[in-house]
């Protein structure tokens, strides 16, 4: 029993930045707009992060922090595709190359300095029993992963702006031709997948790894990525994803730690199979005849009004 919730509360850790910077892709994805720099989003999120947490002490104001940093990476992206019309998918290419870079560099000084990890939300009474302390010994991200999973869910289908959002990535033109502004819709799409992309960036040192490294976030990023094709841009089916790749991680670091039949297969394999089985679902994904059928008709197309 002790080993099953270990596990549980692990895979929840390792999901739940995943989780949170692949809801940011899908609102971003289903404007039209494919964005492949949410590697480099999240390692600018994990940086400042990191330093807002390392001389405050305060989580809340580092996820903050995170949030705007990530959000103002995307904003470079936003210029570049959505008012220059420059192509979005070597735009998003170098944006992964930009973050890496500039996290590294500015991060240099702060290299396995330790900072303080986020605390379980609800009091240290409440989750005392092993069983609540799977419910209820989580720190702040894991329950606003949970709630932005039913929040974008409703703003998608359930409200006028969502619909305004989903139109615009099915169909530019007539959205356009009807009054809504394209670009406008589109930015404040990017802008909030940036903000989420900085969130999950700043959960590794908040949450997973209490001291800063050089591309902390490992490929998370990508993963996130895949994760919007493989859940077929629908909220829900994103949080089972999230949650397989995370059960995934954390068989890597059961096998490492030596014993029982997961040591049995080598620690290289496991550290690899989360980017395996991303390639597999998307082999999978691309050999479906309606998968094109679930992708928004404008996805990474250039808006350009016509005259």
């Amino acid at each position: 029993m002790e080993l099953t919730l270990a596990i549980i509360i692990t895979v929840v850790g390792a999901s739940t930045p995943i989780l949170i910077a692949a809801l940011g892709e899908l609102v971003v994805e289903r404007s039209g707009v494919l964005n492949l720099g949410v590697e480099g989003m999240m390692l600018i999120g994990a940086i400042a992060g990191f330093v807002v947490q390392f001389h405050t002490g305060n989580p809340y104001l580092a996820l903050l922090c995170g949030a705007a940093a990530g959000m103002a990476a995307s904003l470079i992206f936003g210029f570049l595709t959505l008012s220059l019309s420059a192509n979005q998918t070597a735009t998003g290419l170098a944006l992964t190359i930009f973050g890496t870079g500039f996290s590294a560099l500015a991060g240099s000084s702060y290299s396995a300095r330790p900072v303080t990890l986020m605390q379980p939300l609800f009091p240290a009474d409440i989750s005392a029993h092993p069983i609540a302390r799977v419910i209820f010994g989580y720190s702040f991200p894991v329950y606003f992963s949970f709630i932005m999973v039913v929040a974008i869910w409703y703003f998608l289908h359930k409200t006028r702006a969502g619909l305004i959002l989903r139109a615009v990535g099915e169909n530019d033109q007539s959205a356009h031709s009807i009054g809504y502004s394209v670009i406008g819709v589109r930015y404040m799409a990017v802008m909030f997948g940036g903000a989420m992309a900085g969130i999950a960036g700043a959960c590794f040192p908040l949450m997973l790894t209490p001291q800063w490294a050089e591309r902390m976030t490992a490929g998370r990023g990508w993963i996130a990525v895949a994760l919007v094709v493989f859940a077929s841009w629908k909220p829900f089916r994103l949080l089972g994803g999230a949650y397989l790749f995370g059960l995934v991680m954390t068989m890597e670091l059961y096998a490492k730690a030596g014993g029982g039949p997961l040591s049995a297969v080598p620690s290289e394999l496991w550290a690899a199979l989360p980017y395996l089985a991303t390639v597999v679902v998307l082999v999978l994904i691309s050999l479906r005849r309606d998968a094109s059928t679930n992708a928004p008709a404008c996805l990474g197309k250039p808006f350009l009004p016509a005259n």
